[in-house]
C-alpha cells in the first residue's frame, strides 16, 4: 500500500506543485488593482441577489409561496454563479496560457484544474454569506445538510467536465466562447432559480421533468431541500421514485467521462494548434 501512495506521489507530485501555484496566482490576480480586492468575491453575487429580489419578490411577487425565498434565492445564485465562472473560464483556458505551454511541457489538466479549484474557493467564501443569510432568516438546519458538500462534489465534477470539453474545443473552434455564453444566458432563465419548480409545473408537468434533466437544476433544488425548505420539490417528488434520481448523476458521469477523454485525445497538440 505504501508503494502504491509513493509511486502515486511521485507520479502527481509535480501537478500538484503546479496546481497550487497556478491557483493562488489566479486568485490574486482576479482582482489585482481594484480597490476592494477579495471583497467583490462577495458583492458580485449580493448585487445580483438585490436586483434580482426586488424585481422577482417585490414586484412580481415570486417568492409569495416560497419559504425563506431570500435564502432560497441566495443559494440558487451561488450555486449557479460558480458554474457559470468555472465554465466561462474553462473555455478559454487552454488558449490564454498558450504561451506557457509553447515554453514548458507539463500535463495540460493542470490548466483547466486550477480555473476550477479557484472558483471553488469563491464559492465557499459565498457559502459563507449564505449561512449567515440562514441565520437572519431562521432557517433550521437538520441532518439532511450533510448530504450538501455532496452536491458540491456532483457541480463540481459537473463543472470541471464540460470545461475540459470547452477548453479543448475552443482550441480549435473560436466560435465556441460566444455559442456558450448565448447558451449559459438562456440556461440561467430555463433553470428554477428565481421561480420555483411549482410554477412550471403548474403551466406543465412535462417541462418540468424536461427541466430537470440539466444536472445544474437537480443539484440547486436538492440543495434548497436539504438546506432550507423541505417544500422544495426535488427528482423524487417530480418523478415519484428515488431511483430516477441516478438520471442527472449518470449525465454528470457520462460527460465527465467523455470529456476527460477528449481532453486527454487533444492535448499534445495544444501547443501546435494555438
Amino acid at each position: 500500500m505504501n508503494r502504491l501512495l509513493n509511486r502515486w506521489k511521485t507520479k502527481y507530485q509535480y501537478s500538484i506543485i503546479l496546481l497550487k501555484e497556478l491557483v493562488k496566482t489566479d486568485f490574486k490576480l482576479r482582482y489585482q488593482g481594484s480597490v476592494l480586492g477579495y471583497v467583490w468575491s462577495l458583492l458580485r453575487p449580493l448585487f445580483l441577489f438585490v436586483i434580482l429580489y426586488l424585481v422577482f419578490d417585490k414586484i412580481f411577487n415570486a417568492g409569495a409561496t416560497i419559504p425563506h425565498y431570500p435564502v432560497y434565492l441566495l443559494l440558487g445564485i451561488v450555486l449557479w454563479n460558480y458554474f457559470l465562472e468555472v465554465t466561462n473560464n474553462g473555455v478559454t483556458a487552454v488558449v490564454a496560457k498558450g504561451d506557457l505551454l509553447r515554453k514548458l511541457n507539463f500535463p495540460k489538466y493542470v490548466i483547466v484544474l486550477a480555473g476550477s479549484f479557484s472558483a471553488l474557493i469563491n464559492l465557499f467564501i459565498n457559502f459563507v454569506v449564505v449561512c449567515v443569510f440562514m441565520v437572519f432568516n431562521g432557517v433550521e438546519l437538520h441532518v439532511t445538510a450533510l448530504i450538501f458538500p455532496l452536491l458540491v462534489i456532483e457541480l463540481f465534477v459537473f463543472s470541471l467536465g464540460l470545461s475540459f470539453l470547452l477548453s479543448a474545443l475552443f482550441v480549435k473552434f473560436r466560435d465556441i466562447n460566444y455559442i456558450w455564453e448565448i447558451f449559459m444566458q438562456a440556461a440561467f432563465y430555463a433553470t428554477p432559480i428565481l421561480y420555483s419548480l411549482q410554477f412550471v409545473i403548474d403551466k406543465s408537468e412535462l417541462a418540468a421533468k424536461i427541466l430537470m434533466f440539466n444536472p445544474v437544476a437537480q443539484i440547486i433544488q436538492d440543495s434548497r431541500f436539504v438546506l432550507i425548505t423541505d417544500k422544495a420539490i426535488t427528482y423524487e417528488h417530480l418523478y415519484g421514485s428515488a431511483i430516477y434520481r441516478m438520471v442527472p448523476v449518470a449525465i454528470v458521469l457520462v460527460i465527465a467521462i467523455v470529456s476527460a477523454f477528449y481532453f486527454r485525445k487533444k492535448s499534445p497538440s495544444f501547443a501546435e494548434e494555438i
